[in-house]
């Protein structure tokens, strides 16, 4: 059965439509993933300004001028002064015995 022109029209037309649903679909879905893309580059900049925040703070806080005030109310501690720093010497370590190179007597 050879089949006549209306029915290559409608074929065509069938394939066609078929090819243009599947681009439609496939531009549909590509902006939803540029969408959570976006979305996600968002909340990754947010974070990061976060961990930097949260970071400057940690510096902050570890500074002596912050420290300091905590450690002498909380724990009765104080700054020494200058006339408060001793130096310990400590004695030199006996010298070593020498020893001949590998392989060599001693006379």
């Amino acid at each position: 059965m050879r089949l006549k022109g209306r029915h290559w029209v409608t074929l065509w037309l069938v394939l066609f439509l078929g090819i243009t649903g599947a681009v439609v679909w496939r531009q549909t879905q590509a902006f939803a993933a540029a969408r959570r893309i976006r979305q996600l580059r968002a909340e990754q900049a947010t974070l990061e300004a976060r961990r930097a925040d949260a970071e400057r703070r940690i510096r902050t806080a570890r500074t002596r001028q912050v420290l300091g005030p905590r450690v002498q109310q909380r724990l009765g501690l104080h700054f020494p002064g200058d006339s408060e720093f001793v130096t310990f010497a400590t004695p030199a370590a006996p010298a070593a015995p020498a020893t001949p190179p590998d392989g060599a007597e001693e006379r």
